[in-house]
């Protein structure tokens, strides 16, 4: 049988405050709801956004970045892949359903509440990250640029 691809990239705002949690294992999880919409023009010639909301959970390093940086309204990109969950309803026996977008990747975008609006920084799910101490870590310092001096570019060969 063919592999398949389940990868999602979305972009929007988010649409409440996230709750975070931690598992029995001691794992931090974040989960918030991701605003998308589109646009499209009806059959009256008169424009419609739709929006699709989105189910999102982020695990480790990323859901403490969540938990510090991410508020209603924050603009993110996410990079992860669709799960459906089931279980069976405790008080009626109904079997349910639920599907999320579980983050591999997060980008913070734009100038949500308490952020600047100066680029983005990217977390990424995985455990290779370690907690450093909240203070070294503040969104309104830019990070470091390259400055290529080592391969002889200099500011004389910027066009503009």
């Amino acid at each position: 049988m063919a592999k398949g691809v389940n990868k999602v990239f979305l972009l929007g705002n988010v649409g409440k405050d996230p709750e975070i949690r931690a598992t029995a294992g001691g794992m931090n999880v974040a989960s918030f709801s991701l605003a998308t919409a589109e646009r499209a023009k009806g059959a009256d010639g008169q424009w419609t956004d739709k929006t699709e909301w989105h189910n999102i959970v982020c695990f480790q390093r990323t859901a403490e970045v969540v938990r510090d940086y991410v508020k209603k309204g924050t603009q993110v990109l996410i990079e992860g892949k669709i799960q459906t969950r089931s279980w069976d309803d405790k008080t009626s026996g109904e079997k349910k359903y639920k599907t999320e977008i579980l983050c591999n990747e997060l980008t913070l975008l734009g100038g949500g509440a308490g952020r600047g609006g100066e680029g983005g920084s990217s977390y990424s799910g995985g455990s290779s990250y370690s907690k450093p101490a909240a203070t070294n870590y503040d969104q309104r310092t830019p990070a470091s640029q390259p400055d290529y001096a080592d391969q002889g570019i200099t500011d004389d060969d910027i066009p503009f």
